[in-house]
């Protein structure tokens, strides 16, 4: 071995044994910091507890033996708590020491709708009641307000850094208490200002502006704007801020899962007139948005809390995780987002939103430059035609309505029947060409003999849309009622059990129409149906019965093509929707019962207009007018497509 190789191996060696003995040291001196801070948090929980009486305080010196040190050990903690407090100061300065080290007070404020309660730990909202809706009870006594978080988990706190010296200190605002100015009425509001020094003349402030104008949209946000007032010199080089927000929401509707299915978190990206969301359903999700945000709501069936960010927040991280069904809670909601930050920025403009879910009211919510926040859009009221048929006619009908009738029961009727009136036509429309295909009937099987094997399908196919053509039948009149009706079937599936205005409006034996009734409870449950037995469901799947065996006896004796679908729409299906509505909202149960009476109706009453040897006649007198015209070139088209097909299956058996 040379002499470098030798001269290395001494040089790593006195190195690493150096960086051995350094690394002692300062184990050493961290266990030391941490023994004295712990006896200081020690002398200071010692120092909140209440004076002990004068008489136990003498019994207690009587009691010690001559010549124990007792009267030296206040003492020595107190030199112990000093040290401690010492290099608390050093780490975070003598403004944040003390703010960390004070007791925290709490605020309540309310208006006409709401009930705001703050805590000067963090400065922040810790609880919110809504004064016009109260929480369901088994037993019928809805005293409990609502309730948009729960107060023992309840977070929101700023993270950024400031100097100390040569150090930089993370401050999480949740860990200090802040300071309280008196509350303020200006005009219309209640203003609370809490304010976390930071230097002598350099602090932390937040304002929260609480309205009462009478106007729902405005009562129900809360202000929030952050002041850093002289804070330039003393915040460390960063280029955000980050906002932590999380929250425990109440389950507050009769049915867990029902419920647990409509609660989510949503977000908006700015200029979007759509949100986004993390999914529904149990278990946990989360999600990270690397861009602009414009607010992040903890979304319930019926009640949102919403963090609003006019100017934008940089990004989001969010996450949920569903409470076990009987705990009294749903979800546990969390965010972490962030705000761009520059030496020139002096504060920023936010604000919440505690309240309900209600079309009308998040309709109108803006911010504070008047642009539509589409808040509106947590109401899951269905996409693309479906949406539209609920904003732009059920809901304005539905608002109309209210404004007269007190019972929602009638509501619903009339809605059945509005629906019904406008499409009538159509309906009759529908019930005329199945009387036609009816009386058709005859001679269609004449084609089914004269063409009866399979290689004359094209011709059979042919001959029969010959046949409808002369007889004036279109084969899909019969469809376009249904058609016409299902986006409507739909959008009142989404309406109902999102509609607020539903919950707690009782009907006949429901108590809830927002919410399944229930006439017996069972002491198990039924996999796939539930626990209980829903009224408005059961008779729902008996009309859905009585209208599919109708339907099936109108039309399979004019198309056999549908005696093999006499299993699925007459039996299945009604047992399908009963086990899948037992659990849903009665309302909805209750509007498919009276759709499916009143077609039933409505087809009775059609049945009774129209007769059959008119119809013939009519049948007749087309087909004599179109035998003697012109083929269309439409159809001239459609016979050469037929005779193409009909060669190729040739060529394809040879």
């Amino acid at each position: 071995m040379d002499k470098k190789s030798i001269l290395g191996i001494v040089v790593v060696a006195v190195l690493f044994l150096g960086f051995a003995y350094f690394n002692t040291k300062q184990q050493e001196k961290y266990q030391q910091e941490m023994a004295e801070w712990q006896a200081y948090q020690d002398s200071v929980a010692q120092a909140s507890r209440p004076a002990v009486p004068a008489a136990d305080a003498a019994s207690n010196a009587t009691a010690a033996a001559p010549g124990e040190v007792t009267a030296e050990a206040p003492g020595a903690d107190a030199e112990v708590a000093d040290a401690a407090r010492r290099r608390q100061v050093e780490a975070l300065g003598e403004y944040l020491t003390d703010a960390r080290e004070a007791e925290a007070e709490e605020i309540t404020v309310e208006n006409d709708v709401m009930i705001v309660r703050f805590s000067t730990r963090g400065g922040q909202i810790t609880d919110v009641m809504l004064k016009d809706y109260t929480k369901y009870a088994p037993r019928g006594q809805r005293d409990q307000l609502i309730r948009m978080m729960d107060p023992e988990s309840a977070k929101f706190g700023l993270s950024f850094y400031v100097k100390n010296g040569l150090n930089n200190v993370k401050v999480n605002t949740m860990e200090y208490v802040f300071q309280p100015q008196a509350v303020q009425t200006v005009g219309d509001a209640r203003k609370v200002v809490m304010r976390l020094p930071v230097a002598a003349d350099a602090w932390l402030e937040y304002e929260y502006l609480i309205y009462n104008k009478q106007a729902p949209e405005r009562d129900y946000l809360v202000d929030f704007n952050v002041r850093l007032v002289n804070m330039a010199p003393q915040m460390a080089n960063q280029t955000s801020i980050g906002i932590d927000w999380s929250n425990i929401s109440y389950q507050n509707e009769k049915g867990f899962q029902n419920e647990n299915m409509y609660t989510t978190i949503s977000y908006r990206f700015p200029g979007e007139s759509s949100i986004e969301d993390l999914g529904m359903g149990d278990g946990a999700k989360s999600k990270s948005v690397s861009t602009a945000v414009n607010w992040v709501a903890f979304k319930q069936q019926f009640f949102s809390s919403v963090f609003i960010a006019p100017k934008n927040v940089a990004n989001a991280n969010m996450a949920f995780d569903t409470a076990a069904p009987g705990s009294e809670l749903l979800k546990n909601f969390s965010v972490q987002m962030s705000v761009p930050y520059t030496v020139q920025t002096e504060g920023y403009d936010f604000a919440f939103y505690f309240g309900p879910n209600k079309y009308a009211i998040l309709k109108k919510i803006t911010d504070n430059e008047g642009s539509d926040l589409h808040m509106e859009r947590l109401i899951p009221l269905g996409w693309g035609i479906f949406g539209w048929v609920n904003r732009w006619c059920v809901i304005p009908v539905f608002d109309f309505l209210r404004n007269y009738i007190g019972s929602f029961g009638i509501i619903i009727l009339i809605l059945v029947i509005l629906v019904k009136l406008v499409i009538s036509p159509l309906t009759y429309k529908s019930y005329v060409s199945m009387a036609k295909m009816r009386l058709i009937k005859p001679q269609v099987d004449e084609l089914n003999k004269k063409f009866p094997k399979q290689e004359d399908a094209m011709k059979r196919q042919q001959a029969t849309m010959e046949l409808y053509k002369k007889a004036g039948i279109n084969p899909m009149g019969g469809c376009i009622p249904m058609l016409i009706q299902m986006p409507i079937l739909i959008a009142m599936f989404r309406f109902f059990p999102a509609s607020i205005e539903l919950r707690e409006q009782p009907f006949l034996w429901a108590d809830d129409l927002s919410s399944y009734d229930s006439i017996v409870n069972l002491p198990f449950s039924i996999p796939f149906y539930g626990d209980h037995v829903s009224l408005f469901a059961l008779l729902m799947a008996v009309s859905l019965f009585g209208y599919s065996y109708f339907n099936y006896q109108q039309t399979a004796s004019s198309q056999p093509q549908m005696a093999g679908m006499k299993f699925m729409m007459v039996y299945m299906m009604p047992i399908m929707m009963l086990l899948w509505f037992n659990s849903y909202s009665s309302g909805l149960c209750y509007y498919y019962l009276l759709s499916n009476l009143f077609t039933i109706g409505q087809t009775l009453v059609i049945r009774r207009m129209v007769d059959d040897d008119k119809i013939h006649a009519v049948m007749q007198a087309n087909a004599a007018k179109k035998s003697k015209g012109k083929k269309s070139k439409f159809q001239q088209r459609y016979e050469e497509l037929l005779r193409q097909q009909e060669a190729q299956q040739r060529a394809k058996r040879k």
